[in-house]
Formats: C-alpha cells, sequence, structure tokens
C-alpha cells in the first residue's frame, strides 16, 4: 500500500515514515501544503495522512480537492488535541478516519490497516481469487493448504492485481504502486517484467493458474481468461 504523511513536524514526520517502512508501507512525505500539492498532482496513493494545520496553507483545501480527484482515496487525519472543530470539518468533508496527537505508532498502524480493510478489501481480512488466499494482516499468501514463499514486492504485486482484478494496469501504474517517486529515476521499466514473471513461476509451481494476461505494449490483466 502507497501512503502519503503531510506533516509539518518533521521529527513526527520522519518517524512515522520509518515505522510505517519498517510495516511494510511504502511512504511518500510532504511537510508543507505546497510539497503535498505537487505530489497529489503527479501520483496517486491509496491512503493520505493528513496534518490539517500547515505552514502556508491549509489541510482542509487538500482534502476537499482529494475528494474531487480521487474520491477513492483514504484520508486518515493527524489532528492535535485541541482542533476539535477542525476534525469534525474534516470528517464532514469526506476524512475516513482521525487520529490525535499524540499517537502510539501501533494505534496508527491498527487504524490504518482498519482503514484499508474498509476501502480496498471491504472490511476483510482475507481476500480469496478463486484457489487464491491472501491474508492481508500477516502478509500470507496460500493456494491451497500451501504458502507461497514471495518477496515484498511479489507480495504487493499479487495484492495490486487481485484488488484490481479485471481492469488494464499499465506498466507505469505497477511501477509507481510498488516503488513511488523513486520510479522517476529509472530509464525503463523492463524489471517489471522480472517480477511478474517470478509470480507466475511461483503460482503455477504451487498448483495455482496464472491469470496474468499481458496486454501487448500496455501493461497487464489479472482476470480469468
Amino acid at each position: 500500500m502507497k501512503l502519503l504523511i503531510i506533516e509539518d513536524h518533521i521529527e513526527l514526520l520522519r518517524t512515522v515514515v520509518g515505522y510505517l517502512s519498517s510495516e511494510g508501507f511504502l511512504c511518500e512525505e510532504a511537510a508543507t501544503y505546497a510539497a503535498a500539492e505537487e505530489k497529489l498532482g503527479v501520483y496517486h496513493y491509496d491512503i493520505v495522512l493528513l496534518d490539517l494545520t500547515l505552514p502556508d496553507g491549509s489541510g482542509l483545501d487538500i482534502l476537499r480537492k482529494l475528494k474531487e480527484d480521487h474520491p477513492e482515496t483514504g484520508i486518515l487525519i493527524l489532528s492535535a488535541k485541541d482542533s476539535l472543530d477542525d476534525r469534525l470539518k474534516g470528517l464532514d468533508e469526506g476524512a475516513d478516519d482521525y487520529i490525535t496527537k499524540p499517537f502510539h505508532l501501533a494505534e496508527l498502524n491498527s487504524r490504518l490497516n482498519a482503514l484499508i480493510r474498509r476501502s480496498s478489501f471491504q472490511g476483510r481480512r482475507t481476500i480469496t481469487f478463486n484457489e487464491i488466499e491472501i491474508e492481508t494482516d500477516a502478509k500470507e499468501v496460500r493456494i491451497g493448504e500451501r504458502l507461497l514463499e514471495l518477496t515484498k514486492k511479489e507480495y504487493d504485486l499479487l495484492l495490486y492485481f487481485v484488488v484490481n482484478k479485471g481492469r488494464l494496469l499499465t506498466k507505469e501504474a505497477i511501477a509507481e504502486h510498488l516503488w513511488g517517486d523513486q520510479i522517476d529515476m529509472v530509464d525503463n521499466f523492463d524489471f517489471i517484467y522480472t517480477h511478474i514473471k517470478n509470480l507466475r513461476k511461483k503460482l503455477t509451481l504451487s498448483g495455482g493458474t496464472d491469470y496474468v494476461q499481458t496486454v501487448y505494449a500496455t501493461g497487464y490483466k489479472f482476470t480469468e481468461r
């Protein structure tokens, strides 16, 4: 899952990014309204953690624009203790949840996982596609009783495919989802083919079906043929 953390307190920002990265999230960061606006204009995020009080603008304006441009993006407000009015405005404008500073990182992680289950997995901890079963909390994949030995990128790729089953996913979209802003530094997307090839091989060797369909010169679909 790809996150954008918008927070002007640099020490808190670094702490949150470090912790959530260790929990398996792909994290990007913005410490100002301008930086957040720039990133949101170029990249797509599954969830945005949003501080409403930024030094150069209002987080509520970011929230409103997000809901207009990307209504599917989950929004979790990072709120100061004394900002009840802002929290209520944020929820009224479409934010999904809030957490009050100071907070425990474990609670933030739990709230994020709950938000992901609601927004992407219809509240489920287990996602199934035919014989493939994905345990989102444990980040494990099984085919029947067999546990697949997947790398983190292979797991993220499979989950991305299953959540977007039937949709055409371009190489650019896949690369951005798995690598974030760093993808701007690469010259081509040949490495995507390697990860997909390895995932296909592990699925079939474990008794599963290869549901990945290559769409020539465009990208991939995860679908029954």
